[in-house]
């Protein structure tokens, strides 16, 4: 009998901001992802990288003007530095734990890259603010390098990037065959580095994409049975915040098209995530999209936690 397919996207929470804060929270996380491949889950692992992804782009920039003959790193560069670093804790703390368990099952990280259409109606309006935060001498600077720049109220200015939508998955073969070997692949870290095709060259892309929407694409092209978005809140709520909020257990498709259209959701925390859950149960039949915390991920899976989004 075939083994169901469970693709995880991770948030800020399972990885922590630095080194020693991502050490931590990845050993809590390995013990999460070994109780499903115990349990006989087939596993592909997305991860987040924002704060990695800062810190990667802002020492690369001041080592490049410290340090004469050095250049700051491009987006795309950074983004791959992220995927590598942090699969690398992320595949060692999940290769130990099944090795405690008895389980032994080759791990791997694959550097992946995800196209995006640069005509995407998103490039034109970057939401993602990248690395520290600016005087207003640098800012200039940036922009003059054209660069987009925006002021942080009280605080100064911060680099903005695009997030268009990643349009397909680069190395979808070798992930594919991994998973269909039985083997755990963490993939489309961060989103996927965002490439552009040229030709027959691949060009780095200076944007971000939603990892949750990188995870459904991935989901839909290895047909898994089940999308998991680990993130901050135990539950989708509608009226969230507010004296009515009122916490969903379920919802349909359908449902969900309703709430997003009424703004239930928030541009740039739910909604992306909604969308995401969207588009892999559209593409297939039988499939399901969860959405809730680590802690409650186990239960969750079992239909008794967070909020599940079916046909």
């Amino acid at each position: 009998m075939a083994k169901k397919r469970l693709v995880m996207a991770l948030g800020h929470d399972a990885l922590g901001t630095n080194l020693p804060e991502q050490k931590a929270a990845v050993a809590k996380t390995a013990k999460l992802i070994a109780d499903f491949i115990q349990n006989g889950w087939q596993v592909a692992v997305v991860h987040s990288n924002a704060p990695q992804l800062g810190m990667i782009h802002t020492a690369m920039n001041e080592f490049g003007i410290q340090h004469e003959g050095y250049t700051p790193a491009p987006m795309s560069v950074c983004s791959a530095m992220s995927q590598g670093y942090i699969g690398y804790d992320l595949q060692n703390g999940i290769r130990a734990e099944l090795i405690k368990r008895g389980i032994y099952k080759p791990v791997s990280t694959i550097l992946t890259q995800v196209t995006v259409d640069p005509y995407d109606e998103a490039s034109y309006t970057p939401v993602k603010k990248i690395g520290r935060v600016m005087t207003a001498a640098e800012a200039a600077e940036e922009e003059a390098k054209g660069n987009y720049v925006a002021e942080v109220p009280g605080k100064g200015f911060c680099r903005m990037v695009a997030a268009p939508r990643p349009v397909a998955i680069v190395e979808i073969d070798a992930i594919k065959a991994l998973l269909d070997n039985d083997q755990l692949v963490i993939a489309c870290g961060g989103g996927g580095i965002p490439v552009m095709e040229q030709g027959s060259n691949l060009k780095g892309a200076s944007a971000v994409i939603e990892k949750d929407l990188a995870a459904a694409l991935l989901a839909k092209e290895v047909d898994a049975d089940v999308l998991m978005i680990l993130t901050n809140v135990d539950h989708v709520s509608l009226n969230y915040g507010k004296s009515n909020e009122a916490p969903i257990s379920s919802m349909t498709v359908s449902q969900a098209h309703t709430y997003k259209k009424d703004g239930q959701f928030g541009v740039g925390t739910m909604q992306p995530k909604i969308c995401a859950s969207i588009d892999f149960i559209e593409a297939g039949k039988g499939r399901s999209a969860i959405i809730t915390t680590q802690a409650m991920a186990r239960e969750a899976l079992e239909g008794k936690a967070g909020t599940i989004i079916t046909e």
